[in-house]
């Protein structure tokens, strides 16, 4: 996959990941139930303990980091910005890694919310580490 294909699906990725923890965090505010469908619990989980880290919201966590991951993807083409790209969106892996294990050993409900950015981080951690390892500082 081309360098510019790859920088273009991480930054779609990002969106929706920002669209997910857009919703999520609405959810929280405004006191609703968010839609979950058959077979998830996702009022049980966004109402846990595990919700909030510090007292912060983990949607308000999620937003602000797809939103400083989607920076960076817009920030002037650098090894420097593509390491700060890897570098968030594993750390964002590794923070969703462990919500998935509290969905699935501590609460034993699950989110379809949370999972769907699970996956999203997934995939940006996995393309961004790609991209980040794979582009030589000439070629960008």
């Amino acid at each position: 996959m081309a360098h510019g294909a790859v920088k273009r699906v991480l930054i779609g990725l990002a969106v929706i990941g920002l669209g997910v923890a857009s919703y999520l965090t609405y959810v929280h505010y405004s006191g609703i139930r968010p839609e979950c469908s058959r077979g998830f619990n996702c009022y049980a989980v966004q109402t846990s303990a595990y919700s909030k880290v510090l007292g912060i919201p983990v949607a308000v966590i999620g937003l602000i980091g797809y939103f400083s991951i989607l920076a960076s993807l817009l920030a002037p083409e650098r090894e420097s910005t593509r390491m700060a790209t890897a570098a968030m969106t594993v750390i964002g892996f590794a923070f969703s890694a462990y919500l998935t294990y509290r969905e699935a050993f501590s609460l034993e409900q699950y989110c379809e919310w949370c999972l769907s950015s699970a996956v999203i981080m997934t995939l940006l951690a996995c393309l961004s580490t790609w991209r980040f390892l794979r582009v030589s500082p000439q070629s960008a």
